[in-house]
């Protein structure tokens, strides 16, 4: 992949999960570029270079904790796709790599994430002939079978 996703917190230091897991990976290095773009709100994103990752790009945006769907959640979540997105073409990758953003310890339900992922992908793509490839890289099984049912739902 040219650019993966990091879903990443607000300060863009590392932290558990996917995020711990791509800082580990790429070095040390990627701590030291993430120092100097000064954190990154709920919904935006900012890129850093891929370090020893496979992916010369790693983007961080950082998704909203769930609480319960009456705090801007669905509109902040769909913004990192588009800006991750747009952040990746602007770059010029050709393919995209992302997690389920916001759906580990910050309690976003699986299902309604995962139909805003395929809904700003499919949307994105329509208006963007520029990315080859978006994957989604699902943690478990569960998680594949629901993307698996959302994605020939929404792409049909």
């Amino acid at each position: 992949m040219d650019a993966i996703v990091n879903a990443a917190n607000c300060s863009l230091l590392g932290g558990g999960g996917v995020d711990g897991a791509i800082h580990r990976v790429a070095g040390p290095e990627l701590l030291v570029e993430c120092r100097t773009l000064g954190g990154c709100p709920t919904g935006e994103a900012k890129i850093t270079k891929g370090y020893r990752l496979p992916a010369r790009w790693v983007i961080h945006t950082p998704g909203p904790v769930w609480h319960g769907g009456d705090r801007e959640e669905p509109e902040l979540l769909a913004k990192c796709y588009r800006n991750a997105l747009a952040l990746a073409v602007t770059h010029g990758a050709r393919s995209i790599a992302f997690p389920a953003i916001s759906t580990g310890v910050y309690g976003y339900p699986l299902e309604p994430a995962t139909r805003i992922a395929l809904d700003e992908s499919r949307e994105f793509l329509s208006n963007s002939p520029a990315l080859d490839l978006v994957k989604f890289v699902c943690f478990s099984r569960g998680d594949l079978t629901v993307y698996e049912r959302l994605f020939a739902e929404i792409f049909a």
